[in-house]
């Protein structure tokens, strides 16, 4: 039996490659919530999502963002009218600032670029009717939780949040250092935490198939962790991300469906 206040489970495409209908009809049969997918196809997947019952939260997209910039990316504008009618949010993850040339700059630097270009994507964005939710990713130029909350801070837009991406965090920050106080400090821009099973240990030099496993699997406390997020006082969706797992979609969801209902029973 599950507790009565538990919070909404999606899947990300990652581990939910299936076509929509098909999508759809999986995950309401094994009580997922919905989906978490990509701007290109979220009008396929909300349509089969919406007569399951379902809800498709948010749509994938990576961009770069570059120095003198004027005018809103093709890319951006077609990631939001992508999802413009769906109800589902932007994620997205900064990739590359390109800097002025010739000039030696801190990262932070970055800031006084991608801040006004987020403005210039919101004022697009709003009136269609979708929000955004910076995506933190390694390697990208924001790899870092606090460097998305940091921007988002910036920009001060209740239309601009933050996600929380619990296998980014052990790749990026390591298994030692503690998410919870920044968590806390990002709850009012906080939309979404992704997880997944994952190992402990020295996981900065982990490969994605120790930092990325079903959920139920790994030395990692993540039961553990969703009870402090939870404690914490974030009351939104958590994610299952399920990126290079080579299992079969419908077991993989099958087995983290099961994990997830032992850590919130």
């Amino acid at each position: 039996m599950l507790a009565a206040d538990v919070p909404p489970f999606f899947a990300m495409d990652t581990a939910a490659k299936l076509p929509p209908a098909e999508c759809a009809q999986v995950l309401a049969e094994l009580g997922y919530a919905g989906l978490g997918g990509r701007p290109d196809s979220a009008k396929a997947f909300q349509a089969a999502l919406v007569a399951q019952k379902l809800k498709l939260f948010n749509g994938y997209h990576v961009s770069n963002f570059t120095y003198g910039q004027v005018e809103i990316s093709p890319d951006l504008i077609k990631a939001v009218d992508g999802l413009a009618g769906t109800g589902g949010t932007l994620w997205l993850g900064l990739n590359k600032v390109q800097f002025p040339m010739g000039l030696n700059l801190p990262p932070e630097y970055g800031d006084t670029i991608v801040v006004p270009q987020l403005r210039q994507l919101l004022a697009y964005a709003k009136p269609k009717g979708v929000k955004i939710s910076l995506y933190p990713h390694a390697g990208f130029w924001a790899a870092q939780f606090e460097v998305c909350l940091r921007v988002a801070n910036k920009v001060d837009d209740p239309a601009l949040g933050v996600t929380f991406n619990l296998c980014h965090w052990l790749k990026v920050e390591g298994s030692e250092r503690d998410p919870l106080p920044l968590i806390k400090e990002a709850l009012p821009r906080l939309n979404f935490i992704t997880i997944n099973g994952a190992d402990t240990g020295d996981t900065q030099k982990l490969g994605w198939d120790k930092l990325i496993q079903p959920l139920g699997r790994g030395s990692y406390n993540v039961a553990g962790f969703v009870a402090q997020t939870r404690a914490a006082g974030y009351r939104g969706a958590y994610g299952f991300q399920g990126f290079g797992i080579t299992m079969d979609s419908k077991e993989l969801l099958k087995e983290t469906m099961e994990g997830w209902k032992r850590m919130v029973k």
